[in-house]
């Protein structure tokens, strides 16, 4: 393995700066010394999007608050319609909220106050039927599957805090049609954006510029099959799912190395769990701990993170689920939450100094063909 690097991304630009001045001014509706906060669900319905919300209280308990309406459609049905991580997303600060409108082809970006959101925008994805988002500082990138699947990146204009498209951004994905993505995300300092392409057993890295402007991708070969959902831990560590990957056809994570120069180097070959179907991933803030929920299992396993990227495998069966999809984990760290098509519900666990989870809550209300969830 290569030895680390360093690298620190300047600033980009005055208008990051800008943002972040504006939001200082604004009121603070964020969580009452990290305590409480909420969780986030797209209804994803094709009649007419929504986010539905549930305020999380100091143990973990949800409870639910309210639907926002996405002025965009949802697209697809059955348990995993978008087949995609990161439908919706919480901007760095808590203070946006960012969805997908697969059916419209289109974004949506919230303001956050409290356990309400009001509507700010709604824009063109820049491709079809957009599955998944990523924000850092005031830059948005969507990954749209269909037609020609692609990237495009938007610059959060400062004070109204609408979403303007970023003049180059938008890039094809090297696997063309076939590429079926799951998910895009910014490594960790934001020199590169990564895409797993589910069709083509790739994983595309984009390199950034000092304007936020992706450049054209360089796709690698996964270790594992079907590379999907994935998270980023600490030195630009990926944590990588592999649906169908084990080395005996089990499911499995895998994890990368992504330098400044979005080269992939494997750290752990796809470490199998013997589950099915793994698909969703999350990390915990301090970088010890991946989860990854086994749809076809009924399962999430959970796995260790050394400080060099290794991956160990820590409990097969972590907790049990009900055809467990999407998982977030609050802001605070304390909870994971998962949203379950078998019973229509949000599961939520305490995560406890150990990595084990312990169960604490249940919300049930989900429409068919729901979609993503964040967590603050």
């Amino acid at each position: 393995m290569s030895s680390r690097k360093s690298h620190l991304r300047p600033f980009r630009s005055l208008s990051a700066a800008t943002v972040f001045a504006l939001l200082m001014l604004l009121p603070h509706t964020g969580l009452a010394g990290g305590r409480t906060g909420d969780v986030y669900v797209l209804t994803n319905q094709p009649t007419g999007n929504a986010v539905m919300v549930f305020h999380r209280d100091a143990a973990g308990m949800l409870t639910f608050a309210g639907s926002f309406a996405s002025g965009g459609n949802g697209f697809g049905s059955g348990p995993d319609p978008l087949g995609s991580q990161g439908a919706v997303v919480l901007g760095e600060d808590n203070r946006l909220l960012f969805a997908v409108n697969a059916g419209s082809n289109s974004i949506s970006v919230f303001a956050v106050s409290g356990d309400s959101l009001t509507l700010l925008d709604t824009v063109s994805s820049g491709g079809i039927e957009p599955v998944s988002l990523t924000v850092r500082h005031d830059l948005v990138y969507v990954v749209n599957t269909g037609g020609t699947p692609n990237i495009s990146g938007f610059h959060i204009e400062p004070g109204a805090k609408i979403l303007a498209p970023l003049s180059g951004s938008t890039q094809n994905l090297p696997g063309g049609a076939a590429a079926a993505p799951a998910e895009v995300a910014f490594n960790s300092d934001g020199s590169a954006l990564l895409v797993t392409e589910k069709g083509t057993n790739l994983i595309d890295t984009f390199t950034v510029d000092d304007d936020g402007v992706a450049q054209p991708g360089v796709s690698f070969p996964s270790n594992g099959a079907t590379p999907f959902g994935f998270a980023l831990g600490h030195n630009n560590v990926a944590v990588v799912s592999d649906a169908a990957g084990g080395p005996s056809g089990t499911s499995a994570l895998s994890s990368y190395e992504v330098d400044e120069d979005g080269n992939l180097e494997v750290i752990t070959p796809a470490l199998g769990d013997t589950q099915k179907a793994a698909c969703w991933v999350v990390v915990t803030r301090n970088g010890r701990f991946a989860y990854t929920s086994n749809t076809a299992s009924d399962t999430i396993s959970s796995y260790t993170i050394s400080e060099e990227g290794d991956l160990a495998l820590m409990n097969v069966t972590a907790v049990s689920g009900n055809i467990p999809l999407d998982m977030a984990l609050s802001r605070n760290g304390r909870f994971l939450y998962a949203r379950n098509a078998g019973n229509s519900a949000v599961t939520g666990f305490r995560v406890e100094a150990n990595g084990s989870l312990t169960p604490v809550t249940r919300a049930a209300g989900l429409p068919a063909g729901a979609a993503g969830i964040a967590a603050r």
